[in-house]
């Protein structure tokens, strides 16, 4: 285990507005900083995540689907929490678009072997 994975958290969601949920939190945060969604095919398992720092070490927040998408951004209700994958940021304001980055490859190790 490498001394960067020593310090990763990772953090796995039930459904992607749990995952979003955590966005919308940041994004109100002092700093309002809106991070981006990353997605990686890794162990056969198409995984959707957002990472964060902290003091001593990141967290990985993610949530597994059950097929990749191939959307470029998600809207985020920020009132509802209501979302939808887009292929293009909109002009609702009450929306923040979440763009979602497509990765080759990351070293990161999420913990999908044991999951169903």
């Amino acid at each position: 285990m490498s001394q960067g994975e020593w310090f990763t958290t990772y953090l796995q969601y039930e459904n992607m507005k749990d995952l979003l949920n955590v966005i919308s939190y940041m994004s109100q945060s002092f700093m309002a900083i809106t991070p981006m969604l990353y997605q990686i095919t890794f162990k056969d398992r198409e995984i959707l995540f957002v990472h964060t720092g902290m003091v001593g070490g990141v967290v990985a927040h993610y949530h597994i689907l059950k097929e990749k998408t191939s959307s470029k951004f998600v809207e985020l209700n920020k009132m509802t929490a209501e979302f939808k994958f887009t292929d293009a940021i909109g002009n609702n304001n009450q929306c923040i678009y979440i763009p979602i980055v497509n990765l080759m490859h990351s070293t990161l190790l999420f913990p999908v072997d044991n999951l169903n």
